[in-house]
């Protein structure tokens, strides 16, 4: 037997985000974030990994198998490779990230192919990024911080830009634009003209 999908409650779920609380770090709290995890146990992994994360709108699964070999530090490209059936594409690295990789790098003493690596030379867990998130999330002050909410807040900085839904959409590697049109709808920018 042949499992159906929902498309009635998957409709519904894309029509109804607006009702939605805010799942999303806006940029000052983003900034607060990142700062805050400069401050934790490992602060060269731990800043990278959020960084990425939230500049490439990585899920936890995309970010923990990253490979060392995945990141041209030379063109200053990173390959994302997308889960979920999603649409993998190379990233261009900003300047800051960049820096932060090389940094990071620098730092290891290992052979290990893998980018974000434990203490105990293993590529890192979904919960250990859980746990690096959520505590990063408490030193920041910022309630109800998950994974997740990078990814998002890369889609609604991307929307708030003005870039259009279809470049949101291949960025964040979506096959289906219903899941990128919450960013575009709900995003600020839109609104800022009313009142001039």
């Amino acid at each position: 037997m042949t499992k159906r999908r929902n498309v009635k409650s998957s409709q519904k779920e894309t029509t109804n985000f607006h009702e939605k609380s805010k799942n999303y770090l806006s940029d000052s709290e983003i900034k607060i974030f990142l700062k805050a995890s400069k401050k934790t146990r490992y602060p060269k992994r731990n800043y990278l990994l959020l960084l990425m994360m939230y500049h490439h709108g990585l899920r936890v699964s995309e970010a923990v198998a990253l490979k060392k070999s995945d990141v041209n530090l030379k063109d200053s490209r990173v390959w994302i490779n997308r889960l979920k059936g999603g649409l993998s594409t190379e990233h261009p690295i900003s300047g800051d990230e960049l820096r932060a990789i090389k940094r990071y790098l620098n730092s290891r003493k290992d052979k290990l192919p893998w980018l974000f690596v434990s203490e105990r030379g293993l590529p890192l867990t979904r919960q250990a990024v859980s746990y690096i998130v959520s505590a990063v999330g408490v030193n920041a002050k910022i309630d109800n911080v998950h994974p997740h909410t990078l990814r998002h807040s890369c889609g609604f900085y991307l929307a708030n830009l003005g870039y259009d839904l279809r470049l949101i959409q291949d960025y964040l590697g979506h096959r289906d634009p219903k899941h990128t049109a919450q960013y575009t709808r709900v995003a600020s920018k839109r609104f800022e003209r009313l009142w001039d």
